[in-house]
């Protein structure tokens, strides 16, 4: 039934039957992964991480179980530090530091997060951490290589270093 609403685009049901599945069968590790995954799919990063977290302690050697997590807690970090980084005012310095302390965390959760990259290159030039925000920018330009925002994002990094240098 989950599947159905899901070929229907019924999100919000698939995740109700797959609640319900859980309820009946809790030992059943794949159930929590589907359940997560349709739950990221809706945008719903908290139930979702919950629901993954379940499906790694219930079966700890499937890889693609912790993948997921993986994904889903690089993605919950990437979210903390966007909100730091978009913050202005005092104490700026330190949010940027920690919000690129996240990111790192984040990029190593998920290493193909495009996003993740990005921002800790936007979070290390705020620094004038230069040489680390090129780093994370070619980084993401080797996941996106066509991305023309990239390359602009690049150019004005170079720039900035050389305004200060």
């Amino acid at each position: 039934q989950a599947y159905r609403c899901i070929l229907q685009n019924d999100f919000e049901q698939a995740i109700r039957w797959f609640e319900s599945a859980i309820h009946a069968h809790p030992e059943h590790a794949e159930l929590y992964y589907r359940c997560s995954i349709t739950h990221a799919r809706s945008q719903h990063l908290s139930p979702a991480l919950q629901y993954a977290r379940k499906a790694v302690e219930l079966s700890q050697d499937t890889e693609e179980y912790r993948l997921h997590l993986q994904t889903l807690e690089a993605k919950e970090l990437s979210i903390q530090a966007k909100g730091m980084l978009e913050q202005a005012g005092s104490g700026t310095h330190a949010r940027y530091v920690q919000a690129a302390r996240l990111l790192k965390q984040a990029v190593k959760l998920d290493p193909l997060s495009v996003e993740a990259h990005v921002m800790l290159a936007l979070a290390y030039s705020d620094l004038n951490e230069f040489d680390l925000a090129t780093k994370a920018v070619r980084d993401a330009l080797s996941l996106d290589p066509q991305n023309g925002q990239l390359h602009l994002l690049l150019d004005q990094i170079t720039q900035r270093m050389n305004s200060i240098q």
